[in-house]
């Protein structure tokens, strides 16, 4: 590597990512954050790579790979960041390609590597250091736009390869939402339906109001998947920032749960309390990207280099409450993605 191109990697990076002292991660105040030691391999089964606001999403492969990350599954949705599913799909393959110079790059000018977490082997059809998959679905923002267009759009994604589900799609009652609870309904049984049809799992976006008493976007759904049927493949609540009691129906239709940054915020105890209280086996990691990063980075634009301190948030919380132990959480969160995406 030459000097000049060395100088040019090494601003563009250090401006970007701030590397300069061997960290990953910094505080708001710069000061360098210790990321935790993962006890397996971690999956980010909710990141929203095309997203980014700050960031270069080859470089925040690169990173989510140095900080134990082994499987990103990203969400695109044909009426907002994938409107040309073909194109969006080339933009992956084109990040993925670059992952192996940016990881040289970390290494040459951070001296960071991907983390290797002992007593856990590569398993088929991973594609390490990171596999990359995706997952299709309209966001309930975008119910109305749901026309024969879009359809298209997202049958591409559904019949790409790395494609692993159908999401997110779902309800959203919460503040920022201004479409009917009608049209959200009918988008979400629309692509629940083709879930079925293409033997896919999904992930659910649920939001309610804002008070935390009236959970009516998760009691419809309930409704819905016992009227359509939970998938056959698996469904997902993803991002889950609610109360076990509400969590707890749907696991008892066998979905899993996803938990991210909300888990870690010093007034989520409801959250935390849910994942002490998830099965085993149907706990999951996601990140949601860019939004919400983890304490101690909170307020940051999230990436999925950041499920490590989600995972360790989660696996810290049920290991204080006797469920499991942190290790056996990490061995949970790893296999269960595995398993839920068929991989």
């Amino acid at each position: 590597m030459s000097k000049h191109h060395k100088q040019q990697l090494s601003s563009r990076t250090l401006d970007a990512l701030t590397l300069e002292d061997g960290a990953l991660f910094h505080s708001g105040k710069g000061a360098p954050v210790e990321m935790p030691a993962p006890l397996a391999p971690l999956a980010d089964s909710h990141g929203h790579l095309t997203h980014f606001r700050e960031h270069d999403p080859a470089e925040e492969l690169a990173r989510a790979a140095v900080s134990g990350v082994r499987l990103l599954v990203v969400p695109l949705d044909p009426v907002g960041d994938a409107r040309d599913a073909r194109a969006v799909l080339d933009d992956l393959s084109r990040w993925q390609e670059e992952l192996p110079e940016r990881l040289h790059e970390l290494r040459e000018t951070a001296g960071l590597v991907p983390r290797d977490v002992a007593g856990f082997e590569c398993r088929d059809g991973l594609d390490w250091p990171l596999d990359l998959r995706i997952v299709g679905g309209v966001h309930p923002y975008g119910a109305l736009l749901l026309d024969d267009e879009a359809q298209r759009q997202l049958e591409i994604l559904l019949a790409d390869e790395r494609c692993v589900g159908v999401g997110e799609f779902g309800l959203d009652v919460g503040p920022w939402s201004e479409l009917p609870l009608e049209a959200q309904e009918a988008a979400f049984r629309q692509q629940l339906r083709l879930a079925h049809a293409h033997g896919l799992p999904v992930e659910l976006h649920l939001r309610d109001e804002e008070d935390g008493v009236h959970a009516s976007a998760h009691d419809l759904t309930l409704r819905i998947l016992e009227e359509e049927g939970v998938p056959e493949a698996g469904c997902d609540l993803h991002c889950f920032t609610s109360d076990a009691q509400i969590m707890q129906p749907f696991v008892d239709l066998g979905c899993h749960i996803a938990f991210g940054g909300a888990a870690t915020f010093g007034r989520s105890t409801d959250i935390r309390e849910a994942a002490v209280r998830c099965p085993a086996e149907r706990i999951l990691s996601e990140t949601d990207s860019p939004y919400m990063a983890p304490v101690p980075l909170r307020g940051q634009e999230c990436e999925p280099a950041m499920i490590a301190f989600s995972a360790a948030c989660v696996a810290q919380a049920r290991a204080e409450a006797g469920v499991a132990t942190a290790a056996e959480t990490y061995r949970s969160l790893w296999e269960n993605a595995l398993a839920f995406f068929n991989l």
